[in-house]
């Protein structure tokens, strides 16, 4: 996970023991405010993807938890899932299970002109992404000056 807050770095502490438990990859953890709500998004994983029923046995157990340790002072909807089939890549563990696989990177500021870019995941070392253009061309970002990597959606 990228940068984290005070409350995601609590809640993380209570889910990942729980998640582990289950046989689940915890993929991002999310505390983030959109229009008036709060939302703690808890997204998880496993080899083949996971059900419903995953989610809703973590969220079941981690509703129990949240409530007895009561980390997060405002009210928030909470939300575990899936990452999707364009889930975001943010830790280390992330981008090596997916070298050789398509990805989309969005800049903060632009290089070369250009602020979006898509190619194969070649490296992931010490916070720097190489990846290989359509052309074969590596082009490599740093981890901190990407806005999101997310696994790329091809039709």
């Amino acid at each position: 996970m990228a940068k984290q807050n005070n409350t995601e770095k609590k809640v993380l502490e209570i889910v990942e023991p729980i998640v582990k438990e289950k046989e689940l990859e915890l993929a991002d953890l999310e505390f983030v405010k959109e229009g008036p709500n709060w939302y703690l998004r808890v997204y998880i994983d496993k080899d083949g993807g996971v059900t419903i029923e995953d989610c809703e046995s973590v969220s079941r157990v981690l509703e129990k938890k949240l409530d007895e340790k009561d980390p997060i002072e405002q009210a928030y909807i909470l939300e575990v899932s899936s990452p999707g089939i364009d889930r975001p890549l943010k830790r280390p563990e992330h981008f090596q299970k997916y070298i050789g696989e398509i990805i989309d990177i969005k800049l903060y500021k632009p290089l070369d002109g250009k602020k979006e870019y898509q190619g194969e995941l070649k490296q992931f070392d010490n916070g720097i992404i190489t990846i290989a253009d359509e052309h074969g061309q590596e082009i490599q970002f740093a981890q901190k000056e990407t806005a999101s990597v997310r696994l790329a959606v091809i039709f």
